[in-house]
């Protein structure tokens, strides 16, 4: 593309000239010399890759109080945002993601992949119609509604927001309070959903809060809307939500749960700081507990509340039919770390998700050895109608996985930590560096974890490059979203991590190429 440009500009200088802003007419040869084009260095990104000297970020904060209606499948919420305006452009408006409108019926996602095709990103309930419903929007000032008219303009999985003044630069700071509710859809997109088990539902709540939109210095805006196989790009920042659920319910979610003592019974409050302390996993409530009402706190629905800092996104799950287990993380700085899994007595057993803390603590205590510390203070892990989808510091798999199956789709999501959550990736344009990154590292995972119990035989090489390189394979570099969903696997997983597997074990030699993927990080 980069040649094919210069050919049409030199042909277009040579047949009409161009001038220089000094007035000076350009010779089309000098299009071949080092300096015509401006530098992509700037003040902003420096030669290296590392930020420069004025390079910014803004900054999206959420405070956020929900109900879950486990009657109507219904989430209830009012979020408040302040967003924080680094940039050195005054905004006039903003934008934010509704990620629930994909499943309304009439959505383009819906349009793209419909429910009546069987498929991971689209195979929602033909009957049902679902979508956010934004009650209202205000400005807010120190907790109190400020003048000023918005106007808003809601497009699919999209809202611009009319500020009434332009978001000063330089830091410059604005909140929302936004009121809205949405139907959780039974099978969304395998990102969300609702488990039904014998001793009640699990919903694997995500994507379900308004979230901005990211305004950088490549692009500005990101508004490439939410179609289901693309994933996400997010700014970083504070977290603070309270789940109110059923008393009968346990709610594990992203962050430090900041009042076991007021939603647990005294003995599971107990065993839950025991486990924080505990190298090996502690039984925090049995599967015998799950049938016995003893084992919840009688009365009216309860607050669970969180905390997450220097993220750029949370998620939660609910249930009656929650096993609840977890051990300490022993993490290379000596910092706190929490790992907990939340099962129903079906995913229970000694081959299944009894292992999965074993297996959280495998994972996130090898990632941090090898390449870059866990950022966050907890990791729960949730059985669910989700294949496997992650969250900062949560993540949600299949119920049904078992032993080598839940050990690889654990390690993978929370290997999702650090591409794209660390790193920052841009997974809705390059789903080859979030899922391909991640693939590699998994694959030295496998041969760490447990002496090796899950090491992978080696590879019968002549398949493999049949497969690579198949006649219906396309590039890497697509979005996700245009890809054919059957090529997902091998264009943003199985390709890019292959070849850093090559490069890494055949070409660099670890010890070179250890250091520089730990500098990339």
């Amino acid at each position: 593309m980069f040649l094919r440009k210069c050919f049409w500009v030199s042909i277009m200088l040579a047949s009409t000239g161009a001038f220089a802003q000094d007035g000076s007419k350009y010779d089309a040869h000098d299009l071949f010399t080092p300096n015509f084009y401006p530098p992509s260095v700037n003040e902003y990104r420096s030669a290296d890759g590392t930020p420069g000297p004025k390079y910014w970020t803004n900054k999206a904060s959420y405070q956020i109080k929900a109900t879950l209606d486990d009657i109507k499948d219904q989430v209830i919420g009012t979020v408040v945002i302040t967003y924080t305006n680094n940039s050195p452009h005054a905004l006039p408006y903003l934008w934010l993601y509704l990620d629930e409108n994909l499943y309304s019926l009439d959505s383009r996602g819906q349009a793209k992949t419909p429910a009546l095709r069987r498929s991971r990103y689209g195979d929602v309930n033909s009957a049902f119609n679902g979508g956010n419903m934004i009650e209202s929007i205000k400005l807010m000032q120190k907790g109190k509604a400020v003048a000023g008219a918005i106007d808003t303009v809601i497009s699919d999985t999209r809202m611009q927001v009319r500020l009434p003044e332009p978001l000063a630069a330089n830091g410059g700071s604005v909140q929302l309070e936004i009121k809205y509710n949405y139907l959780i859809p039974e099978y969304g997109s395998d990102r969300t959903g609702i488990l039904n088990t014998k001793s009640g539902k699990i919903y694997a709540i995500a994507q379900w809060y308004p979230r901005l939109c990211v305004y950088d210095d490549i692009e500005g805006w990101n508004t490439l809307p939410y179609l289901g196989a693309g994933e996400f790009y997010l700014d970083y920042g504070d977290y603070d939500y309270y789940i109110t659920a059923p008393s009968n319910h346990i709610v594990v979610g992203s962050g430090e749960l900041q009042n076991p003592k007021d939603v647990f019974t005294a003995p599971q409050a107990k065993k839950y700081e025991e486990a924080q302390k505990s190298e090996k996993t502690v039984l925090i409530r049995s599967a015998a507990e799950v049938t016995d009402p003893a084992s919840r706190p009688k009365g009216g629905p309860l607050t669970w509340h969180f905390k997450l800092d220097n993220a750029r996104d949370v998620a939660w799950a609910s249930s009656k039919a929650f096993i609840l287990d977890g051990a300490k993380v022993n993490l290379p700085s000596g910092k706190k770390c929490f790992a907990i899994s939340a099962y129903p007595a079906e995913s229970n057993g000694d081959s299944a998700w009894a292992r999965s803390t074993e297996y959280i603590k495998g994972s996130l205590e090898n990632y941090s050895k090898r390449w870059f510390e866990y950022p966050y203070s907890t990791a729960t892990n949730v059985a669910s109608n989700v294949g496997g989808m992650e969250y900062p510091s949560i993540v949600f798999c299949g119920s049904r996985a078992t032993t080598r199956g839940l050990f690889g789709v654990t390690d993978h999501e929370f290997g999702h930590t650090w591409f794209p959550m660390i790193v920052g990736t841009n997974e809705r344009k390059y789903g080859w560096m979030d899922e391909g990154f991640n693939t590699f590292i998994n694959s030295l995972a496998d041969d760490d974890f447990n002496q090796g119990e899950y090491k992978d035989k080696p590879a019968n090489l002549p398949n493999l490059y049949r497969y690579l390189f198949n006649d219906r394979s396309e590039t890497i570099m697509s979005t996700p979203d245009q890809l054919q969903e059957g090529n997902i696997g091998l264009a943003l997983y199985r390709k890019p991590g292959f070849a850093l597997e090559l490069l890494r074990n055949n070409i660099l030699g670890p010890k070179r190429f250890d250091y520089a993927f730990k500098e990339y990080i």
